[in-house]
């Protein structure tokens, strides 16, 4: 018996090949980003990981793709709503206690995560006050409000190649900033 081929018409498949490769680049340039998030909802890096894929599986196979004005907007809504769905899956099991997964055992606790993070958003604000006010207000507007490089170029009256390379200058400057040893 023949299987089914996912074909341009097959329905539940988006196969546009310009929709593909601006979801191949929303996972190339969210996809960290998206998996901390999950984990820090989640409390476990192999279930953010699942949610993610399940978020994306979804965002592909959407019906109408083109009525999203951000996908990274919509991606993010996605998984949040999915790790929800995965909080009160595992509330109902609370009856059923599962054992901890050894991945997870390396994990500091909630409040020593929370001291990290706060530091680590603290740096990122100092950061970005150090950058250009352009390159600050792109980079906020891509990566903080999920804005397409096309939106940002019109509303900061610049070409996109520039919004890409104020959006690229101020990434590296905040993982240099972030990253970048504490001094004794």
């Amino acid at each position: 018996m023949d299987r089914p081929v996912a074909t341009p018409t097959h329905p539940g498949v988006n196969l546009d090949p310009a929709f593909a490769l601006r979801i191949a680049d929303l996972f190339r340039e969210h996809n960290r980003a998206l998996v901390a998030f999950l984990q820090c909802r989640l409390n476990s890096l192999s279930d953010a990981q699942e949610v993610a894929q399940e978020a994306y599986v979804r965002l592909v196979t959407m019906d109408r793709p083109e009525q999203v004005e951000s996908l990274r907007a919509y991606l993010f809504r996605v998984a949040s709503n999915l790790a929800v769905d995965r909080m009160r899956a595992r509330q109902v099991r609370t009856d059923h206690p599962l054992e901890i997964p050894e991945e997870d055992l390396h994990l500091a606790p909630i409040p020593e995560r929370h001291v990290q993070a706060t530091g680590q958003l603290q740096e990122l604000y100092k950061a970005l006050r150090e950058l250009p006010a352009k390159t600050a207000r792109a980079f906020v507007m891509h990566v903080i409000d999920g804005c397409e490089i096309s939106v940002i170029a019109r509303a900061m009256k610049i070409s996109e190649r520039m919004v890409r390379y104020h959006v690229a200058n101020a990434l590296a400057h905040c993982r240099a900033r972030v990253d970048e040893p504490e001094m004794p």
